[in-house]
């Protein structure tokens, strides 16, 4: 893929080159690197665009933000879930410098939103893509050819970073973190925690990288070098600091982050629960081979050296984490991919000449599960719900209600895609539903007595208890649509094949 992929020495090694050599080779790695580039982006995009909706539910919701920052500001108000710790004055973007990166794809209406949404995702992701290969080719021989490798460890992993959502862009800070720290430039850690915490609320994950590094120079080099972890908490702190939603965003962190460090006790999305065996090892048993790999190829080489154990600490910690939630698939893959290559390259560097014939062979041997992978996260992709999901029910509702009503849905995930159609109405929820029970523990519990039919005549809490002058639902939940139906003052006034809504009749408050 590249001639400059070679594993490069000390300046003061090498001998003098002529300017006009030097410029030759800066030009063929950059070449090589738009070439790579150009190979990522087109997989990533095969991925991508197996469906017309955005990947995931949580995209809805980004997508739709950005295009309200760039019309109103970049602050702009948020009066969309005001019974929550999202409320208009409590309300923090902790997914800010994220948004601000999708600003130049946010225009246009929803089918045209969607479509620029996804090219918004791939090349954020191949960036991410080409952040690993930068920093692999400082250190091992063909990174072209790992950093392909990427797409075949894992499903989930490509099907995760297909998503309009901050991990790709935290992946690619993660990555330059680990390849900063194996070139001991630590003090580089404090602009980059600043970054991540304006970008994403992963930024602790930082602090784990940042740990890596100081227990690999205590195991190895017997020193304890803080300096890691405090240009990270320095960075982590100023970027905590100075933010324009100071001091929400401090609350925000004690009230949201530090809960999901347990497991969640109310019932979340789908991506804080683990994988079940069996689909772990077909969607990412590669992956997990290739930590294997890591560790057979660590012992063959003896001498265990400060970025390999580095190395070895970030993929062994995420893949615990991987094994407890599935929103780790974005981290241990690539973590396992970058392990193997420090470990085996070596190895391999001595092997390929001599067996040069069978080394010629392996581009071909990695297409097999390349291909392999890119077809099932495909289909992953292809099974997601149309795009034109709620689309209906959401702009009818917008049409038919006064702008700030508030609408009571039965389903908190439902938020994001009446969101990206409707910013007319308030919704009783949204995002994440411990936000509501957060915000008010008895107001949740009683959302999810009624939305499982157990409440009699719905009506009077909806009206009185959530202030709703509507209730949208899917067609799924039986119990409760027939109490729905049941109740004098709820009014079905539309349905078709997706949903149905009910308006709030007067006299329903208690």
């Amino acid at each position: 893929m590249t001639t400059s992929d070679a594993l490069p020495h000390p300046a003061s090694a090498l001998p003098a080159r002529p300017a006009g050599r030097a410029w030759t080779l800066n030009i063929g790695a950059i070449a090589g690197g738009v070439g790579l580039w150009a190979v990522i982006f087109g997989l990533l995009a095969l991925v991508q665009f197996a469906s017309a909706a955005p990947v995931g539910v949580g995209g809805f919701y980004h997508l739709r933000l950005a295009q309200l920052m760039g019309e109103a500001g970049l602050v702009p108000e948020f009066p969309w879930l005001p019974l929550t710790i999202l409320s208009p004055e409590a309300y923090y973007d902790h997914h800010f410098l994220f948004h601000v990166l999708l600003l130049p794809f946010a225009a246009g209406d929803p089918a045209g939103l969607a479509l620029r949404g996804k090219l918004a995702s791939t090349f954020i992701a191949s960036l991410a893509f080409l952040g690993i290969w930068l920093g692999l080719r400082r250190h091992v021989a063909h990174a072209a050819w790992w950093t392909l490798g990427l797409f075949a460890l894992s499903e989930a992993f490509l099907y995760r970073m297909s998503m309009p959502r901050a991990q790709s862009a935290s992946l690619l800070l993660l990555v330059v973190a680990l390849f900063l720290l194996l070139e001991r430039r630590e003090a580089w850690l404090l602009p980059l925690g600043f970054v991540y915490v304006w970008l994403y609320d992963a930024f602790p994950l930082l602090l784990g990288v940042a740990g890596a590094g100081m227990l690999a120079d205590l195991l190895l080099e017997r020193r304890v070098n803080v300096r890691p972890a405090l240009y990270a908490a320095g960075g982590i702190t100023l970027g905590l600091a100075i933010n324009p939603y100071f001091p929400r965003d401090l609350e925000f962190v004690m009230q949201h982050l530090l809960p999901k460090l347990a497991h969640p006790q109310v019932p979340v999305g789908n991506e804080w629960y683990p994988y079940d065996a069996w689909t772990l090892v077909t969607n990412s048993g590669l992956a997990f081979a290739a930590f294997a790999g890591g560790l057979v190829f660590m012992g063959r080489r003896g001498k265990l050296d400060r970025g390999t154990l580095m190395a070895l600490l970030l993929a062994a910690a995420f893949g615990i984490l991987f094994l407890r939630s599935r929103r780790f698939a974005e981290y241990f893959p690539p973590s396992s991919l970058v392990f193997l290559a420090l470990t085996a390259s070596p190895w391999l560097a001595g092997w390929f000449p001599a067996k040069a014939k069978l080394a010629r062979a392996l581009p071909a041997l990695l297409a097999v599960p390349l291909a392999w992978t890119v077809i099932q996260a495909r289909q992953s992709v292809a099974a997601s719900p149309r795009l034109e999901r709620y689309a209906a029910a959401a702009t009818w509702l917008a049409r038919h209600s006064q702008p700030g009503e508030m609408v009571f849905q039965t389903d908190w995930d439902d938020f994001p895609r009446l969101f990206f159609y409707n910013t007319t109405n308030r919704y009783t929820l949204g995002l994440d539903p411990t936000y509501l029970q957060l915000a008010d523990e008895a107001l949740y519990d009683e959302w999810v007595a009624i939305t499982r039919g157990e409440v009699d005549a719905p009506a009077r809490a909806i009206a009185a208890r959530f202030g709703a002058s509507f209730v949208f639902s899917d067609l799924e939940h039986q119990a409760f649509l027939e109490r729905a139906d049941a109740d004098p003052r709820l009014d079905e006034i539309y349905r078709d094949r997706m949903a149905v809504i009910y308006r709030v009749l007067p006299g329903g408050e208690r």
